[in-house]
């Protein structure tokens, strides 16, 4: 099955983005794209080979950004217990998914429950 093109352009934005990140890394465990900070997940991305729906997964302490993020489309927390600590699953494919740009919020609020202090004090230097 083909990806949508629009889900696929915010998955590339959403993944640039993370990987910019100071000390930001790519890998790929379990076939799957994630980026970490200091060995540790920040943002599950899956795999944009159209095997499965685009989306991300990200980890979200806000009390009101969790609540945005798990009122999209689709949207649900994270499984494999995750989703008690923080962790949501957000489709990309669906009808009215969030903005890259909001999904980059996200992202980098994700980040800052994850990383270190030096690389969040690198991150506000920016």
């Amino acid at each position: 099955m083909a990806v949508p093109r629009n889900a696929l352009k915010k998955w590339e934005k959403v993944r640039e983005f993370a990987l910019a990140m100071p000390g930001a890394a790519e890998e790929f465990p379990w076939g799957e794209t994630v980026a970490k900070v200091n060995k540790k997940v920040f943002v599950f991305l899956g795999v944009d080979d159209g095997s499965y729906p685009l989306g991300i997964t990200v980890k979200l302490k806000d009390e009101s950004a969790h609540a945005h993020a798990l009122t999209c489309p689709g949207a649900e927390p994270a499984g494999y217990g995750l989703g008690k600590s923080g962790w949501v699953s957000i489709p990309l494919e669906q009808k009215g998914a969030p903005a890259a740009e909001l999904l980059c919020d996200w992202v980098e609020e994700s980040y800052r429950v994850i990383a270190p202090k030096r690389l969040i004090a690198e991150l506000d230097a920016r």
